[in-house]
């Protein structure tokens, strides 16, 4: 559509004129005279038309001008993740169990929102550094309604609400290791409202680890202690996660670091009845978690409570002497892999018998590609090792890997077959302690090896989410801290569950990329502001529609609000 001039005597006449195509050919065809030229031209009256037509091209005008760098631009923002985890975070229904715990607090700024802008930046950029001032920081490139006006200090203060204990009377379910909190409050809220979708909690599944800290580590919190990190110089805490059958996560518990695994288990188990009315349940650990104490304890405290537990291989004289000597065959559970996304191979033997008046139930486990490993790795130690003694190295000792294989003899040191030969037994195995009589040994493996959910929760919450280091002095923040990384993890499985519903499998570091760049620009063209938004790239456009948003006009004008 243009403006022509059509001549008609001595006079010229400004025509609206449309292209069209007509059997194969373009037709011009008039929609209406706008009048003489001249005419038109003394009243101004193109101008007022102009003027009037504006109204219509602004988008137009304005991106040509930012194309050609005319328009000035006040700011740009990233737009993507508050579109995604703001919807999530609304779903799984936190802002309800907030406005709930908080309804009697004055505080005098928004906690939801410093809460949420956390939890955010430890979804999307740890990389920018793991400390709330970080996230401070980080959120004046981020497009997030309601934290313009928020200080360092509201972090800190959320984050020591969150780990503030709550008085005597709510104590009842606290264990010796751990005050109940208002996070506790909060899990077993958000539990409440999502019992629907915990199908499968007569599973659970539970892990710790360890968190170091850069400073003291709170009152009771820091203390020394055997460290996953292998960063004994510092001061440390034990984080517990459970889950349930499906890998939604179910609460977080912490301890002092000074706390060895065997002890956290019966509290862990407690405090699931206790809390979230959880009666049938079947405790999945792992074997940091057993000793001939706990499971007696387990057995007498909690009798109808179902467990598996790896057991230790080597010190465990039961395990090493009797179970892995067991006779009987093995039964098939997945056979050799036909290709790379097959399951691993597995067979399983089961054991029974009965000891010092209680009956045992094992259960082994043998991986035929894990054997081959373990063989591979073993022979190219002892070759090395054979190597080294010939040339009379000494600090072989001090080889972790050598030193098993070495027989002292007064000075010197020689290859010891006999332990080579014993440490054939366990290549590829690992076994099971349960009192689960009526599963199948095959299903008591399988269940035991869905426990890797909660190790790669560990290493997102290590690495994707960069819990640790952690740099607050008091026990409570310190709480807060770990809650929100706790509460990231809980969106993370939401997303990661509405994907699934589409049929997606994306990597989540091109999640967080695309959804970075998904930006919106604030532009000044004219008298006129303006917020020019980008187009999805990569996945973002099929993460958005997975979630269920739907993106606006791509450019908005702010004076038509």
């Amino acid at each position: 559509m243009f403006i022509r001039t059509k001549k008609n005597g001595s006079y010229e006449y400004l025509q609206l004129v449309n292209n069209q195509r007509v059997d194969g050919q373009v037709r011009q065809r008039v929609l209406g005279t706008l009048g003489r030229r001249d005419l038109l031209e003394q009243a101004d009256a193109l101008g007022g038309l102009a003027a009037s037509l504006a109204k219509f091209t602004r988008r137009a005008v304005v991106l040509a001008e930012h194309r050609a760098g005319q328009a000035e631009v006040l700011s740009a923002r990233s737009l993507g993740p508050n579109l995604v985890f703001a919807r999530l975070w609304e779903q799984v229904g936190v802002p309800a169990v907030l406005a709930e715990a908080l309804r009697d607090r004055k505080f005098g700024f928004a906690v939801e929102r410093a809460i949420f802008l956390t939890v955010l930046h430890r979804l999307v950029a740890p990389s920018t550094g793991t400390s709330d001032r970080a996230a401070e920081k980080w959120r004046q490139d981020q497009v997030i309604p309601g934290v313009e006006d928020l200080d360092l200090q509201h972090l800190y203060r959320a984050m020591a609400w969150l780990g503030e204990e709550l008085d005597a009377g709510q104590q009842a379910r606290a264990t010796p290791l751990a005050p109940r909190c208002t996070k506790d409050l909060l899990e077993e809220a958000l539990f409440a409202r999502q019992r629907h979708l915990f199908t499968d909690l007569s599973l659970a599944f539970f892990d710790t680890t360890s968190l170091y800290f850069e400073g003291e580590g709170g009152q009771t919190l820091g203390q020394y202690g055997h460290s996953k990190d292998h960063r004994a110089d510092l001061k440390q805490m034990v984080v517990g996660m459970v889950l349930s059958g499906e890998g939604r996560p179910v609460c977080s518990e912490l301890w002092p670091g000074n706390t060895t695994d065997v002890k956290t288990l019966l509290p862990v188990v407690a405090r699931l009845r206790k809390r979230f009315g959880i009666t049938q349940v079947c405790v999945v650990s792992d074997r940091g978690m057993i000793s001939d104490a706990t499971i007696a304890a387990l057995e007498k405290e909690h009798p109808d409570l179902k467990y598996i537990l790896g057991a230790r291989l080597r010190s465990d004289h039961e395990v090493r002497d009797t179970v892995l000597g067991w006779p009987g065959r093995y039964q098939e559970v997945h056979g050799p892999r036909e290709h790379s996304k097959s399951p691993s191979p597995l067979k399983v033997k089961d054991v029974r018998f009965t000891a010092e008046g209680r009956d045992r139930r094992y259960v082994v486990c043998h991986n035929v590609e894990q054997a081959q490993k373990d063989l591979a790795d073993r022979e190219a130690i002892v070759a090395a090792l054979e190597d080294q003694l010939h040339k009379g190295a000494k600090s072989l000792v001090g080889n972790r890997g050598y030193r098993k294989y070495l027989r002292c003899e007064g000075q010197s040191f020689s290859l010891d077959r006999e332990k080579v030969r014993q440490e054939a037994r366990f290549d590829g195995k690992w076994v099971l302690r349960t009192n689960w009589w009526s599963a199948s040994a095959a299903e008591v493996a399988l269940r035991y090896k869905d426990l890797w959910m909660v190790e790669a929760i560990f290493r997102a919450t290590k690495t994707i989410l960069e819990t640790r280091p952690i740099y607050h002095k008091c026990d409570e923040t310190i709480r807060g801290h770990v809650f929100c990384s706790f509460l990231a993890l809980v969106l993370r499985k939401e997303l990661q569950e509405r994907l699934t519903d589409k049929g997606l499998t994306l990597e989540w570091a091109d999640v967080l990329r695309d959804l970075e760049a998904l930006r919106v620009v604030r532009l000044r063209s004219g008298a006129a502001e303006c917020e020019l938004r980008s187009l999805p790239q990569g996945v973002a456009g099929k993460v958005l529609q997975a979630v269920g948003v739907a993106l606006g006009p791509p450019v908005r004008f702010l004076d038509e609000e």
